[in-house]
């Protein structure tokens, strides 16, 4: 038995197949610098929700409808370098844990810069 389901294993390599796809086979500027941060697929293996990252947020919207009005080329050249009987339905859409990230290590520091700034008024007024 496998350590766990087929598909987390199918949604890594889709991540790893799609990446590969999208920085050499897909040719549109409007694409840019993106990075595939993850790939959600359903338990049936119908549907896969691409999650990416792009370098320019001001370009975000575009990016991602530049590619998901592309996702049947992309889901066609998943069908040759991923041997699954269905491929995916492709969704893509902006990956916000990175944002979600920055703004919890911001608050983290605001805590830690606070209990410093408690500790040295609670000495000096000793």
């Amino acid at each position: 038995m496998h350590p766990y389901k087929r598909s987390i294993r199918v949604s890594d390599l889709i991540r790893k197949e799609i990446a590969e796809i999208i920085m050499h086979k897909l040719r549109d500027p409007r694409v840019g610098f993106v990075t595939v941060t993850g790939v959600d697929v359903s338990d049936d293996l119908r549907n896969a929700m691409v999650y990416v990252s792009v370098l320019e947020e001001a370009r975000q919207d575009e990016v991602i409808k530049t590619l998901n009005a592309s996702a049947k080329f992309i889901r066609g050249e998943l069908a040759h370098g991923v041997r699954i009987k269905f491929i995916p339905r492709l969704i893509f859409k902006i990956d916000k844990s990175i944002e979600y990230g920055i703004k919890i290590d911001k608050i983290l520091n605001e805590i830690k810069s606070q209990a410093t700034q408690d500790e040295s008024e609670t000495e000096d007024g000793s």
